[in-house]
């Protein structure tokens, strides 16, 4: 088949709205503080699970369903720390562990979104604690995109998690003693698109 001129320009125009087609799936999308929660467990002398969250967070999602990318950032108030008995709120808080006055916010950015299938599977990034920054994968357990009856937009989220070794963020507090270094975070997220 000879390609013509007019041929040639066909196909140019169509590559052109794919891409534009593409382009437009790309949406923001913010963090609804009410329906997303970051978590940690961490084992308390073997015995049971010392658990908490963190109250204040914020953040945006730049999400492209039909092109699987994207990019979240998520910013976390550290002294927003609640386990539930505030005397161990102050230590958390404490320069000892998470250091709040010094370091008053953490940060995760992922920008490499992988997929099963229509739904996202993992998001790789890096996080920010304690002054160092790490690479961290978050694992999907959960992850869905719904019309929201009462806001009447979409709304995209999951629950992920993830674990992280807390001395290669400096926190090193107790290790000598013996309280584990692996320190497991649980992300359970809903964004607006807005």
């Amino acid at each position: 088949m000879k390609k013509t001129p007019l041929f040639a320009a066909a196909v140019g125009a169509l590559m052109v709205l794919m891409t534009t087609g593409a382009q437009a799936q790309s949406a923001t999308y913010g963090i609804d503080p009410t329906h997303t929660f970051v978590t940690f467990e961490i084992s308390h002398f073997g015995t049971s699970t010392n658990r908490g969250r963190f109250d204040k967070k914020e953040g945006t999602v730049q999400f492209d369903r039909a092109g699987k990318t994207g990019k979240v950032e998520i910013t976390i108030d550290t002294g927003s720390i609640n386990s539930g008995t505030e005397p161990f709120n102050k230590h958390l808080r404490s320069a000892e562990i998470l250091d709040a006055e010094k370091y008053p916010t953490a940060k995760f950015v992922g920008d490499k979104f992988s997929f099963n299938g229509d739904k996202v599977s993992e998001i790789a990034g890096t996080l920010t604690l304690h002054g160092a920054t790490q690479p961290v994968t978050l694992k999907a357990n959960n992850f869905n995109c719904y019309m929201s009856p009462m806001l009447k937009r979409e709304v995209c989220g999951g629950d992920f998690e993830t674990t992280l070794m807390r001395s290669q963020y400096g926190v090193k507090y107790g290790l000598d003693w013996g309280f584990p270094d692996a320190v497991r975070m649980v992300i359970q997220v809903e964004a607006v698109k807005q």
